[in-house]
């Protein structure tokens, strides 16, 4: 299998062929001028799952794992709905918060997702040791329980690449009757 967590490959391209890559791709939660309308857009066509279109270039830039399965958890979504099945307003919510976790990521040099009210000082737990810094809800926690509630964080291949997510926290919410 290969490793997806890295570059696959890399070739020198023209500037016209940098243009049509960065044309083709997603908004960047990173970049102030992008339209998230844009990735929304291509999302709500799609009977993809919300967890593999957040990794999809074309419609978000830059998202990588940590950050899909961090802003899915602490908007309780279910990994697996399909893309269209998102609402527009739900969208701009988790844009949103992709934005503030990825800005205060870079200025901190680490990615951490956990609110106060779940940090180790007030869980009274030790904080998290892994090379990939930060504390986080449900990335890399496998088997550990959720900070919120308990139940054994689980974990999934998703398009060659491990979805972490709590089945309590996360579970596809019902319509009323």
């Amino acid at each position: 299998a290969a490793d997806l967590r890295g570059p696959q490959w890399c070739r020198i391209i023209t500037p016209a062929e940098r243009d049509a890559v960065v044309a083709a791709s997603g908004p960047d939660p990173l970049r102030g001028d992008t339209d998230p309308g844009v990735g929304y857009e291509r999302l709500r066509r799609s009977g993809k799952s919300i967890a593999a279109l957040l990794m999809d270039q074309r419609i978000a830039a830059g998202i990588g794992n940590i950050f899909r399965a961090e802003v899915l958890f602490r908007h309780r979504l279910d990994p697996t709905i399909p893309g269209r099945e998102l609402s527009r307003k739900s969208w701009d919510i988790l844009w949103e918060d992709l934005v503030g976790l990825m800005e205060t990521a870079v200025d901190r040099g680490r990615i951490d997702t956990v609110v106060d009210d779940h940090s180790p000082e007030v869980q009274g737990r030790p904080p998290r040791v892994d090379a990939h810094g930060g504390e986080v809800y449900v990335y890399r926690r496998t088997g550990q329980p959720c900070l919120v509630c308990g139940t054994e964080i689980r974990t999934t291949m998703l398009e060659g690449r491990t979805m972490y997510w709590c089945p309590r926290c996360q579970r596809r919410k019902t319509a009323a009757p």
